[in-house]
């Protein structure tokens, strides 16, 4: 405590000596810290959570969008009717929309976007959305129909996800280096390892932007981070990566600490195709040896929410199997040695550059090594940890946060990273995604997460806590993160 005190005290001395430039120089301005500078700028074909973190709501649109309560809203669909047997989606289009090069916004795109999210060949990182689509028809340029398999109690919601975003035949293939959307803010410069700038959209016809221009500038270093919002570089994280430095600016009346919740899964992200982790009873002794708060306290400083299997403690069919495997390191040894294991074994351990990762993965280290595995640590930056890990599945344990909505789906599909091969857990996923009945689609979002903790799958950590820390001046920044993205389209300068 003392030391914390010390550190506000010399901190706020610091600002006193800034004094005004702490706060933007431009009232129509904002720059928004981010810790992980995407691999691309496209939505529609990548899986880093960055990307929508700078363009999603900001560059592109979809036919809906979701709000920051999570709720469905209009985008460039002004409103939809369902059939009765809730197969068929007619779509009102908004009219007179350009997209950012000029071209015009109809039907056409629309027809186009889901035609390539569904193709053999797509690259889109949730094409399981497009997958109950059995056809998309122009219907004319002002409206689109399509049509699912079955009745998808989540069907707007999931089209309203960065990965679902309209764009145009004219200028996709080049949307990972030069984004073109149709959206309140439009796409200036990347300076690729520093920053990417917006500007506002003058021909936009919803509800404009407040801020003529915003800057996201990548910064992975907590302390950084830190010196940077002390410095008056940047006007906010979204998502702090210090939570050790909270206190600093809740002491200081220039700033605004705000506390939200994430759909973030922390995970010990497992190969369970590559020995011995494809051994159950290796997983699960990995899971009897894991001290979630000792990885919460240790890594975020107490912020976050210990969880048992891949589902968001937030949500109403959340299972709390916090229990499944409780630590135990007498019990891990014992079924290491079972498995062939007395004793223990090494394996790689990659970690790319967020704090719980970094800082998680050193606490994790030790508490394996308790039960004898030893792990060497691998640093890697976010663009390798994307293609060792996430694509070409080079890996053997690694930590990331899952902060997609309701992505227990991602476990059905044994080609995903971590290569989890359990036909019924399948079964039960394929059921859940034509299920539109409330109260079946809890009972088997629950018998999912069950599978899940039971076969230890991953070393489930705990839930992302959302840490905000922005200028006081600033209002309309969201406090959680439904979504991934940072909607500036409501932020301003109240000052």
């Amino acid at each position: 405590m003392q030391i914390i005190e010390k550190t506000v005290k010399k901190s706020l001395a610091f600002a006193a000596v800034l004094g005004l430039s702490t706060f933007s120089a431009f009232a129509s301005d904002i720059r928004v810290g981010m810790v992980l500078e995407p691999p691309h700028l496209d939505p529609t074909a990548g899986a880093a959570a960055a990307i929508d973190e700078v363009v999603y709501a900001n560059v592109f649109e979809g036919l809906t969008r979701i709000d920051q309560n999570g709720a469905v809203q209009p985008s460039l669909a002004t409103s939809w009717t369902i059939s009765n047997d809730g197969t068929t989606y007619t779509f009102n289009l908004k009219q007179g929309v350009s997209f950012h090069d000029g071209t015009s916004f109809d039907a056409d795109d629309v027809l186009f976007t889901f035609e390539r999210a569904r193709a053999e060949d797509s690259t889109n990182a949730q094409k399981g959305i497009f997958a109950p689509i059995t056809s998309v028809t122009a219907i004319d340029p002002a409206t689109v129909e399509i049509k699912i398999a079955q009745p998808q109690g989540d069907f707007l919601f999931n089209i309203g996800r960065g990965d679902a975003v309209i764009v145009a035949p004219e200028s996709a293939e080049k949307n990972q280096s030069n984004p073109v959307g149709t959206g309140p803010f439009k796409f200036v410069r990347w300076d690729q390892g520093s920053r990417v700038i917006l500007e506002k959209n003058a021909d936009y016809t919803g509800t404009p932007a407040h801020m003529n221009k915003a800057t996201f500038v990548f910064i992975s270093d907590p302390n950084a981070a830190q010196n940077a919002m002390l410095a008056g570089d940047v006007d906010g994280f979204a998502n702090f990566p210090a939570p050790e430095s909270l206190a600093i600016f809740e002491a200081d009346p220039r700033y605004q600490v705000v506390r939200g919740s994430t759909e973030g899964e922390t995970i010990l992200s497992t190969n369970n195709a590559k020995a011995p982790f494809d051994d159950v009873r290796v997983r699960k002794a990995i899971a009897h040896a894991l001290d979630r708060q000792a990885i919460i306290d240790g890594a975020m400083f107490g912020y976050g929410t210990p969880i048992g299997t891949h589902f968001a403690p937030h949500h109403p069919y959340y299972e709390d199997l916090l229990g499944t495997h409780p630590r135990d390191i007498e019990g891990a040894k014992a079924l290491l040695a079972e498995a062939g294991y007395p004793e223990g074994f090494k394996a790689t351990f990659k970690l790319p550059p967020p704090t719980y990762a970094r800082r998680g993965g050193q606490i994790i280290a030790a508490q394996l090594r308790e039960i004898g595995i030893e792990l060497e640590l691998i640093n890697v930056e976010w663009g390798q940890w994307l293609e060792d890990v996430f694509k070409t599945k080079n890996y053997d344990l690694s930590i990331v946060s899952h902060v997609e909505p309701f992505d227990i789906g991602i476990y059905a599909n044994p080609g995903y990273y971590f290569q989890y091969d359990n036909v019924v857990f399948q079964a039960i996923i394929e059921k859940l995604n034509v299920t539109a009945d409330e109260a079946k689609r809890e009972q088997l979002a629950r018998a999912a997460q069950r599978i899940l903790a039971e076969d230890a799958v991953n070393g489930y950590l705990f839930q992302l806590a959302k840490t905000g820390v922005w200028n006081a001046n600033l209002e309309g920044m969201w406090p959680n993160s439904p979504v991934e993205g940072n909607d500036l389209t409501a932020v301003r300068w109240t000052n």
